[in-house]
């Protein structure tokens, strides 16, 4: 694995969970997430413990607003969003969860009941080791429901290296691919989505995507920055949909589309209710099917 690529995967779990864990300082978190500054090195930490202080917290939002337009609402709405979706597989009686490139990601140590639920969590073989130190430190070892599983996504699909780590495909399960697509190859979803055609009918997949009419250069809804950075510059976001596309894209693969959130529902389901204005990027979106 190159270190630009393990580089681009630390990046990935540390911003969106300091996000997560500065809006725990607000008097009704979008999402609640007490672990999430605990998975943070110390000087994440530090940064996070900072905003506290109302004042910092607002400045060091606009700071990220002014970078990237939407962008704080975006990752703490399609966070609850998810979370949201895995409480309903659960509800439907769904008892396992895999979460592809899982980075920092704490929803398997947030269940209310660990012992109704096995968590599968999928990463880079660098990215699994620094999340296995995290929980050492956290809980004395790998929680007994939570199996860590090393898979490079890009080379290969996640089905024969969750088997090999104890996975049972013959069982519904959700799976959960947040804030991973566009790093990889279009023959890397592909194959990812190839390999979860086998799973049973009634499995749930969570995933976001970023649109393609963005990474053509189309249409940048405000985030011209990020399309100069992620995409020109450093050529990290690969694989987009046109979101017209999706339904077509996972009926290829025996998935039928159930749900889809972007801007509008963020704002009317997350947004609107806790009284934020917060604009919400257009540029990812989320979506929830079903295999058929």
């Amino acid at each position: 694995m190159s270190s630009r690529r393990h580089d681009a995967a630390e990046h990935t779990a540390l911003g969106p969970m300091t996000i997560v864990a500065v809006d725990q300082h607000e008097d009704v978190p979008v999402v609640r997430d007490k672990l999430a500054c605990r998975m943070l090195p110390a000087t994440g930490k530090a940064a996070v413990a900072a905003t506290a202080v109302a004042l910092v917290r607002r400045q060091l939002i606009a700071a990220t607003e002014k970078k990237i337009p939407g962008l704080w609402a975006s990752i703490l709405c399609r966070k609850r969003y998810i979370d949201d979706q895995l409480r309903a597989a659960w509800r439907d009686g769904i008892d396992v969860a895999v979460v592809l490139g899982a980075g920092l990601d704490t929803r398997a140590y947030r269940v209310p009941d660990p012992t109704a639920v096995h968590f599968y969590e999928v990463d880079l073989a660098e990215s699994c080791d620094g999340k296995r130190e995290c929980l050492r430190r956290l809980y004395g070892e790998v929680p007994d429901h939570v199996t860590l599983v090393a898979a490079d996504l890009e080379t290969r699909g996640p089905i024969k290296a969750l088997v090999a780590c104890g996975f049972d495909p013959a069982r519904r399960t959700v799976f959960v691919c947040e804030a991973v697509t566009q790093y990889l190859s279009e023959d890397a979803v592909r194959w990812m989505f190839s390999s979860l055609a086998s799973v049973p009918p009634g499995s749930r997949l969570v995933f976001t995507y970023v649109r393609k009419d963005f990474l053509d250069g189309v249409a940048l809804y405000g985030a011209e920055q990020v399309y100069r950075e992620y995409v020109l510059e450093r050529g990290l976001w690969h694989f987009g949909i046109h979101p017209e596309n999706v339904a077509t894209f996972l009926a290829e693969y025996g998935w039928l589309e159930i749900d889809r959130a972007g801007p509008r529902e963020y704002a009317e389901r997350y947004l609107g209710p806790l009284n934020l204005p917060s604009p919400v990027s257009g540029i990812e979106l989320s979506v929830v099917a079903e295999k058929r």
